[in-house]
């Protein structure tokens, strides 16, 4: 099978190179001189530095030679960077089947991939790809378990049997909001745990957070049409638990910066690759608000980037809401 990878940052790279072990992977990036590097050295350097490439995995800069002849086209751009990429093909008149990785919301209309896929490209077979996945793992060959979501339920199952592997499982799903949602809103709660690990507020309260984090993560969900039963998998809560307790987790990195009183802008330049969540947590907030959806973890959030230096009373105020009873996280209402 014939794959073209769109997009040469970490986690596209690392998903190039495990799918190359079984097959013909063109990995296409924007930057010229980059590919040049990766094809004389068999290695991505700059995001991925010390994950070797497999003999199937070849590095290309032209767009339309990366997607011609392919089965499968899978973006691994950013959200920004996904509507470019969508146009792109369009205007080469390739019809192939389009999985992305991306997640978020797009600005400033904080839609969803799914929204911006189809505005570029009417009905055309697209997928979203999703699940707890840190790129040196998947890269190095270690287990991990992805879903993998259509409207087109025989696009899902042809897709993920596609991509599924000996150690990268990936299972087929039909609820695109759903899966979307939950790689997206998992950024901003992480941020949030990383805030909490950095207070040094202990176990106790992480394990809190991020289950009050899955329950307004379901219900914004909901509201936009995704199902409660999805929060509850690989995309909702595996993804949620590894971001938010992983060290490989740059949304998390961002908490423990923003812990220490630093900058959102600061904190992210020192990761040297982009932390989805601070772009996310405000589009998330502006969504849930038109909808009246209560988001107390992602208001927080959006207060400490917004405001730095503010972690230890912000999270106060937070420790100090009404005392509630506990629901499913169902509730569109989010009472």
């Amino acid at each position: 099978m014939n794959i073209a990878m769109l997009g040469a940052g970490a986690w596209g790279t690392a998903l190039a190179i495990n799918l190359a072990t079984r097959h013909k992977v063109s990995l296409w990036a924007r930057d010229a001189a980059q590919v040049a590097a990766m094809h004389s050295r068999r290695v991505n350097d700059r995001y991925l530095p010390g994950c070797g490439f497999p003999e199937a995995l070849q590095p290309e800069s032209d767009l339309r030679r990366a997607i011609t002849g392919r089965d499968y086209l899978v973006i691994a751009v950013t959200v920004a960077g996904l509507r470019a990429t969508l146009r792109a093909i369009r205007e080469a008149r390739c019809t192939t089947p389009v999985i992305w990785l991306c997640k978020g919301f797009e600005r400033p209309d904080a839609r969803l991939p799914h929204e911006v896929f189809a505005e570029e490209m009417g009905a055309a077979a697209g997928a979203v790809l999703s699940g707890p996945s840190f790129a040196q793992e998947v890269a190095g060959g270690l287990p991990a378990a992805l879903t993998l979501a259509a409207a087109d339920r025989a696009l899902a199952i042809a897709a993920a049997q596609a991509l599924h592997g000996p150690v990268l499982r990936v299972y087929s799903h039909d609820d695109v909001v759903g899966v979307e949602v939950g790689g997206a809103v998992k950024n901003v709660i992480a941020i949030a745990a990383g805030v909490c690990d950095g207070l040094g507020l202990g176990l106790n309260a992480r394990a809190a957070l991020i289950t009050r984090g899955l329950a307004e993560m379901t219900r914004f969900g909901v509201a936009l049409g995704g199902r409660a039963q999805t929060f509850m998998g690989l995309s909702g809560v595996g993804d949620l638990i590894l971001t938010s307790t992983g060290d490989l987790s740059r949304n998390r990195r961002i908490g423990l910066a923003l812990a220490r009183g630093e900058a959102a802008a600061t904190a992210q330049a020192g990761l040297g690759h982009v932390a989805e969540g601070v772009f996310t947590a405000g589009e998330v907030r502006r969504r849930a608000q038109e909808r009246g959806i209560e988001m107390p973890i992602t208001d927080a959030v959006c207060r400490l980037l917004e405001q730095p230096g503010q972690a230890a009373t912000v999270v106060r105020e937070l420790l100090a809401r009404d005392a509630k009873p506990e629901h499913a996280g169902s509730k569109p209402d989010g009472r």
